[in-house]
């Protein structure tokens, strides 16, 4: 068994006999989250709230977009199969252009992992893990359901091959803790250079993951619950 699927396992029979103890009585999701339509009468009242596709505007960037694949935590595809498109206001695109003409004389890019993600697979990763270390409240909803969150990590740009960050994406263990320092110097080298260059262009880091970052005042955004194929058709209409 391979160890990435080993992991899951293991992570899967640990909730079942730990997260059953935890309740869900008394959890109160937003009562409102933004439709399409919403949305679009949202967007024109503050056009800096548009989703964007990151990829048009930030040179070298790649995705691997894990939720689309069966590697991921929940051992499903929680995106539709082919999706290839991911999401992000448009300030927090436009701070990850920022990031990538930071790097880009470093010979270093950037590989997105996740970025939008509709609040309904938000719901749906709670009702495995009952951890909001890992997993966000569907109550409060996420900076990724805002559309100001990112799970990234870096890359060289000429072979395209990702900086040793130490732990894969979506590691729940502390070893992916930024304040986890028993590590080679490489990976901590790697980790700050993410870190720092993810704080000078405004972003702020999870302390329990160290590829998810997302902008401040999460209050601002409204949270979305629009499928991935209306997004992309309605960026296709401008």
């Amino acid at each position: 068994m391979k160890p990435h699927f080993f992991f899951l396992f293991i992570l899967h029979f640990f909730i079942l006999f730990n997260g059953s103890s935890q309740t869900k009585q008394g959890l109160k999701y937003p009562s409102r989250t933004h439709s399409l339509p919403r949305y679009l009468k949202e967007v024109k009242e503050r056009p800096n709230l548009l989703m964007v596709d990151p990829h048009s505007s930030v040179p070298g960037i790649q995705y691997d977009l894990r939720y689309a694949t069966l590697e991921n935590f929940m051992g499903k595809r929680m995106y539709p199969r082919n999706t290839q498109t991911s999401f992000l206001r448009l300030p927090a695109a436009q701070a990850l252009k920022q990031l990538a003409d930071s790097l880009r004389p470093l010979g270093v890019g950037i590989k997105i992992f996740d970025a939008y993600r509709p609040f309904k697979v938000t719901a749906r990763f709670w009702r495995l893990i009952h951890d909001e270390r890992y997993v966000a409240n569907p109550s409060r909803g996420s900076g990724h359901n805002r559309g100001i969150a990112v799970d990234l990590t870096l890359i060289e740009l000429s072979t395209g091959k990702e900086l040793n960050m130490g732990t894969g994406f979506d590691n729940f263990s502390d070893t992916a803790h930024h304040s986890f320092y028993d590590l080679p110097a490489e990976v901590i080298h790697n980790r700050m250079l993410l870190r720092n260059s993810m704080k000078s262009v405004g972003f702020i880091a999870l302390e329990t993951e160290w590829w998810h970052y997302s902008l401040p005042n999460p209050s601002e955004y409204t949270i979305l619950d629009i499928p991935f194929r209306k997004l992309k058709k309605q960026l296709l209409k401008k």
